[in-house]
């Protein structure tokens, strides 16, 4: 009887150390949950990633795309985070660049409030600035104006080294990845970086330019607007070097049009005698500055002209042109490719 008696306080007492490893156990797991729910990294490693949430994924689709990118560790946390949250009906698609640094909570939060999201931008050779803006704006990058305001801000001009007037010709033709939103004069930095890469690997070994940095880019601009024939931009630059050497006017019909507020598309005999600094009919010379966006093709036709004489070309009206070297040749050429279909010459 005594030990049936005793026996319950003895399982009790042989039972508590038990109970309290397991509540111990139990504890330290719910704090090693939490943590890693709550504090830890959402991710490894140290380098944002670049993560697409297409429309109309649902939460677990979008954990899973957040796990192949290595936004996540696992995707099945991801989406307790987000239920714990409340929020799994709140997350935006779009591209994303997202720091795997992150917790889970700030990566839930990022994608409800869309911090982090990108778009990529193409900007063609041969646009000028305020096509730049447009397009910028219309992806949500940064403001119409407040690009257009910095990309002619002297000071921000003078920190890049950029000798013109404003960024026009500066800021390099490419596709861009741009957070949502981004500081229009961040934008302007990024592209002005590719230009300087590209101007340097061009420039690297080669022989001294013939014209100075901004006179180069200028002539560059020239030369995108002329042609689109890859073929023809080293003998476009040389029949404009070729007249600069010479004191001719260069008579470059798109420096007339960027100086036209609102052209009409339609260039007339008044404006090739109007008075403007980038009408290079009546002022000798290069124009102030460039007139667009030259790419690294434009660039490189300028500092490596083809080695010809030619003085004078024009349009043969199926996106190629016809070169002289007097103007008794160049006359002919434009009574046989022009007659009355309009302008084309250089």
């Amino acid at each position: 009887m005594t030990d049936a008696a005793g026996s319950p306080p003895t399982r009790r007492r042989a039972l508590a150390p038990v109970l309290v490893a397991l509540l111990t156990a139990g504890c330290a797991i719910a704090a090693v949950a939490a943590h890693a729910l709550f504090v830890a990294p959402a991710g490894r490693g140290g380098v944002p990633v670049a993560v697409r949430i297409a429309a109309g994924s649902d939460l677990r689709q979008i954990a899973r795309a957040l796990a192949d990118a290595g936004a996540v560790r696992s995707a099945g946390a991801f989406v307790l985070a987000a239920r714990l949250a409340g929020l799994e009906r709140s997350l935006r698609p779009g591209d994303y660049r997202l720091d795997p640094r992150m917790s889970l909570p700030a990566l839930v939060r990022s994608l409800v409030d869309g911090r982090g999201r990108t778009a990529d931008v193409t900007i063609p050779e041969g646009w000028r600035l305020e096509q730049v803006a447009e397009r910028l704006a219309a992806a949500g990058v940064c403001g119409r104006d407040a690009f257009l305001a910095q990309a002619r801000d002297p000071a921000l001009l003078a920190a890049l080294g950029i000798p013109g007037p404003s960024a026009e010709g500066f800021l390099f033709p490419e596709t861009y990845s741009f957070a949502l939103p981004s500081a229009p004069a961040d934008v302007i930095r990024a592209m002005h970086r590719q230009f300087a890469r590209v101007w340097a690997e061009l420039t690297q070994g080669a022989p001294p330019p013939p014209l100075a940095p901004l006179q180069a880019v200028t002539l560059a601009s020239i030369v995108e607007r002329e042609t689109a024939a890859a073929a023809e931009r080293p003998l476009v630059a040389a029949v404009y070097l070729n007249r600069l050497r010479l004191g001719m006017p260069l008579q470059a019909d798109p420096t007339v049009i960027y100086g036209i507020d609102g052209f009409d598309g339609d260039l007339r005999r008044r404006d090739l005698a109007a008075a403007n600094p980038y009408n290079t009919y009546v002022v000798r010379g290069l124009p102030p500055g460039p007139i667009a966006a030259p790419g690294r093709a434009a660039l490189s036709a300028v500092l490596h002209p083809a080695p010809v004489d030619y003085l004078y070309f024009v349009a043969r009206n199926d996106g190629t042109h016809q070169f002289s070297r007097t103007l008794v040749e160049h006359n002919r050429a434009v009574q046989r490719f022009q007659l009355s279909r309009g302008r084309g010459r250089g």
